[in-house]
C-alpha cells in the first residue's frame, strides 16, 4: 500500500480507541527506532508518551525480537494447563522481583483483564463482594475493570455492577483545605477511608484497588505514609491491598515496582505495559503466597486461552533482563533528575503551568486558567472547544508525540532516553507553554 492507501483504509475500516471517528487523521508509519518513529516522508518523531506508557525500552529492541523469533521456532502456542519454559522462567523472575512475600503469577492478556482478575481472586479469597477504589483512577475499559475504574471512561458502562464503591485521591493539589504538610494530608484522607469502610461495613469489603501512582488521570503521587496507612486499614479489617501497577510498573518511576517507593507491601499486584513493553500483549496478577496457597484447595476459578502466552512470555523474559543488563533503573535516576528540574521550572515560568508532578520518568504538566483560582484549563470531563488537542497539536507540530487527559499533558518518554534527547524535546514543550500563556491566559 502507499501511504495515503494506509491512511485512508485506517480510516475506513479500523475503530480507534476514545475517538470520534471522522475527525482523525492518523500518520501511517514506516519504520521506528529508540525513542523516534517516522512516516514516509522521511519526518522523525519523538515518542514522549512511550506510546501509551508501555514501550518502556523504545522502538527496535534486539534482545527482545530475538527471543520472539527464538520461541516461534520451538512453539508459538501451548495452552496454560502445560509447562512452558518461557512461561515458568518469567513468572519465577517476577517473584523474585517482588517482595518475599510473594508466591505465584496467573498471567493475562493485558492490564484490563488483569484488574478483572485480581479482583475476582480477593473476592474468592475473602468471600466478600464490595471492591473500593479511587474516582480517579483508570484500570481499563472492560466491563468489570470498567466499573472498578472511576474517571469518565466508566460512564458508557453505567449503571454499573453492584458493589463497587469509589473514594477520592489524595490530591492535595485541588483539595479545598489547606494542609501544613503531607503528613496532615495523609491524616485526613486515611480518617475518610477508614469511615467510608466503616460505613459499607468491612466485613463486606474484599479489597482496596489503587494504582500506586494514579497514571492517566494525573500522576498523583501519594503523599508521606499515605500507602502503608492504607495497608494498615486493610489489615485491620481483613481487606486485600491490590496495587495497580500496570502503568507505573516495571522501572517508570525509578524503582522495578512503584509501590517499592513507599515501603508498603500489597497483598495483590497486578502488571502489563512495560512487562513486555508491547511487543507482545501481556498482562497478569502477582499473588502473595498466603493468598496463593488458599487455591491448593480451593478453585481458582479464573481462566483465559491465552494465559501466559508463550510468545508474550518470551518477550516478557528478554524484556526483564534487558531492564537488568541496561542498567534501566540508573538511567531513569540520573535522566529523571533532569526531567524534574525543567518541569520545576517550567512551573516558576508559565502562567498557564499550575502544578506539574513527576517520579522518575512518570510526570505530567497540568494547565491552569489561572494560578491564584486553580481554574483548570478545561473542566473535569468537558472540553468542548478542544483546546487541549490544540495544545497536543502544537506540540505534534514540532514533532513532540504525546497525549492529553483532562487538563494534564504527560511527559513519560521510554526510559533509555538520554540527557540529550530529552533536553531536546523539552525547549519545544518549553516553546509551546510560552504559547498558551499568550493565547489562552
Amino acid at each position: 500500500m502507499t501511504p495515503q492507501e494506509i491512511k485512508e483504509n485506517a480510516k475506513k475500516y479500523v475503530l480507534q480507541s476514545w475517538s470520534k471517528q471522522a475527525a482523525l487523521n492518523p500518520i501511517p508509519v514506516e519504520k521506528a527506532e529508540g525513542i523516534y518513529f517516522y512516516d514516509y516522508d522521511g519526518n522523525r518523531y519523538t515518542d514522549m508518551s512511550s506510546q501509551l506508557v508501555n514501550l518502556n525500552v523504545g522502538f527496535g529492541n534486539k534482545d527482545i525480537g530475538d527471543a520472539i523469533k527464538e520461541q516461534v521456532d520451538k512453539y508459538c502456542f501451548i495452552g496454560p494447563a502445560y509447562a512452558a519454559e518461557s512461561r515458568v522462567k518469567l513468572a519465577k523472575m517476577i517473584v523474585d522481583l517482588l517482595p518475599d512475600t510473594f508466591g505465584k503469577v496467573f498471567f493475562t492478556n493485558a492490564g484490563a483483564d488483569a484488574n478483572e482478575n485480581a479482583i475476582k481472586i480477593a473476592r474468592m479469597y475473602t468471600g466478600r463482594k464490595k471492591v473500593f477504589s479511587r474516582y480517579r483512577s483508570y484500570h481499563g475499559s472492560s466491563f468489570g475493570a470498567g466499573n472498578l475504574t472511576g474517571e469518565p471512561r466508566r460512564y458508557p458502562l453505567e449503571p454499573g455492577i453492584p458493589g463497587f464503591v469509589k473514594f477520592f485521591d489524595p490530591y492535595i493539589y485541588r483539595e479545598p483545605i489547606n494542609f501544613a504538610s503531607e503528613e496532615e494530608a495523609t491524616k485526613y484522607y486515611l480518617a475518610k477511608l477508614r469511615e467510608q469502610i466503616i460505613y459499607e461495613g468491612p466485613d463486606q469489603v474484599a479489597a482496596i484497588v489503587m494504582e500506586t501512582i494514579t497514571g492517566s488521570n494525573g500522576i498523583i503521587i501519594p503523599p508521606k505514609g499515605y500507602l502503608p496507612g492504607v495497608r494498615k486499614i486493610c489489615d485491620e479489617f481483613g481487606i486485600v491491598m491490590i496495587c495497580d501497577e500496570v502503568m507505573a510498573g516495571w522501572g517508570r518511576t525509578g524503582k522495578m515496582f512503584a509501590f517499592e517507593n513507599f515501603d508498603v507491601k500489597p497483598d495483590l499486584v497486578t502488571f502489563a505495559k512495560g512487562v513486555t513493553c508491547g511487543y507482545v500483549q501481556l498482562g497478569g496478577v502477582a499473588v502473595s503466597s498466603k493468598i496463593a496457597s488458599y487455591f491448593d484447595d480451593h478453585l481458582l476459578s479464573c481462566g483465559l486461552t491465552y494465559s501466559g502466552h508463550p510468545l508474550a512470555c518470551a518477550a516478557g523474559v528478554a524484556c526483564v533482563n534487558y531492564y537488568q543488563k541496561a542498567n534501566i533503573l540508573d538511567n531513569v535516576n540520573k535522566v529523571g533528575k533532569v526531567l524534574a528540574e525543567k518541569l520545576d521550572a517550567y512551573k516558576e515560568a508559565h502562567a498557564c503551568v499550575g502544578d506539574v508532578r513527576h517520579i522518575g520518568l512518570f510526570s505530567c504538566v497540568e494547565l491552569v486558567k489561572d494560578k491564584e483560582t486553580k481554574e483548570p484549563m478545561v473542566s473535569y470531563g468537558c472540553d468542548p472547544q478542544g483546546i487541549m488537542g490544540k495544545i497536543v497539536g502544537m506540540l505534534k507540530e514540532r514533532k513532540f508525540m504525546t497525549y492529553s487527559h483532562e487538563n494534564m499533558i504527560f511527559v513519560c518518554p521510554p526510559l533509555i532516553i538520554t540527557e540529550e534527547q530529552l533536553l531536546e524535546e523539552l525547549e519545544k514543550l518549553d516553546e509551546v507553554l510560552g504559547i498558551v500563556d499568550k493565547e489562552y491566559i
